[in-house]
C-alpha cells in the first residue's frame, strides 16, 4: 500500500465523521431536504466528496460495502474506503449493508438487496447513489413521515424505472431499502417510508 493510495480522508476523523453523520440523520428525518456536506475529503476521482464522507461516517469494520462497476474498476477506491472506514468491499450486492453507486444505470434492483425482516427491519441495505445535482432534474414530489404535506426534489440523473421500484419498496414496509442521494457537496435522503410521485407537466 502506497501513502498516495490512502491520502484524502477526514482531516479530523472523529469530528468530521460526527458532523457528516448528523447531516445524514437530519436528511433522513426530513426527507427531501438538502443538507450540506462540507467535510474536506479527497477520495479517488470517481467517488464524489459527499458520497465518500457519508461512506466514511456510516461504515465500520463490521460493514460490507458493494461498489458499482465504475467504482470497483477505479484503482484505489476499495483500498481507500477500507483504510479510512474499516469496511470490507464485497462483490455480492445482496450481502452488502451499503451500496455505493456512481452510475444510476448500474444500480441493482431494490428487490435483489437485503430487505431486513419484520423482527429486524434495520438489517437492510442503504444505498449511497451519486448524482450530479439535487435540484436540476425531473421533479419528484415527496410525501410521508417527516414531510409536512408535500415537498419537491429534483435529483439527476436517476435510474430508469426508479419511481416504480420505489413504490414497490414502500410496499415492503417495515422492510425495504433506504436511499441517500449524494451530490458533490450535499445530500438528500429517501427513507423507505417516503412516497414519491412524478410531477406532471
Amino acid at each position: 500500500m502506497r501513502a498516495a493510495d490512502i491520502e484524502g480522508g477526514f482531516a479530523s476523523p472523529v469530528l468530521d465523521s460526527q458532523a457528516t453523520f448528523n447531516a445524514v440523520m437530519r436528511a433522513m428525518a426530513e426527507p427531501g431536504t438538502i443538507q450540506a456536506v462540507d467535510r474536506e475529503v479527497s477520495p479517488p476521482a470517481a467517488l464524489n466528496p459527499a458520497a465518500a464522507a457519508v461512506a466514511l461516517s456510516l461504515c465500520d469494520q463490521e460493514t460490507l460495502v458493494w461498489l458499482d462497476a465504475g467504482l470497483a474498476n477505479t484503482k484505489g477506491i476499495d483500498v481507500w474506503l477500507s483504510f479510512h472506514s474499516g469496511a470490507t468491499v464485497t462483490s455480492d450486492p445482496a450481502q452488502a449493508q451499503f451500496l455505493v453507486v456512481a452510475d444510476p444505470a448500474k444500480l441493482p434492483a431494490f428487490g435483489s438487496l437485503a430487505q431486513g425482516t419484520q423482527e429486524y427491519p434495520d438489517r437492510s441495505t442503504t444505498i449511497i447513489l451519486q448524482v450530479v445535482s439535487l435540484d436540476s432534474g425531473h421533479q419528484l414530489t415527496l410525501s410521508g413521515p417527516g414531510i409536512k404535506g408535500e415537498t419537491p426534489l429534483s435529483p439527476q440523473p436517476m435510474p430508469d424505472e426508479f419511481v416504480r421500484q420505489w413504490s414497490e419498496n414502500n410496499a415492503q414496509f417495515p422492510c425495504g431499502v433506504d436511499l441517500i442521494l449524494a451530490a458533490p457537496d450535499a445530500i438528500a435522503c429517501l427513507p423507505r417510508t417516503t412516497r414519491i410521485h412524478v410531477q406532471e407537466g
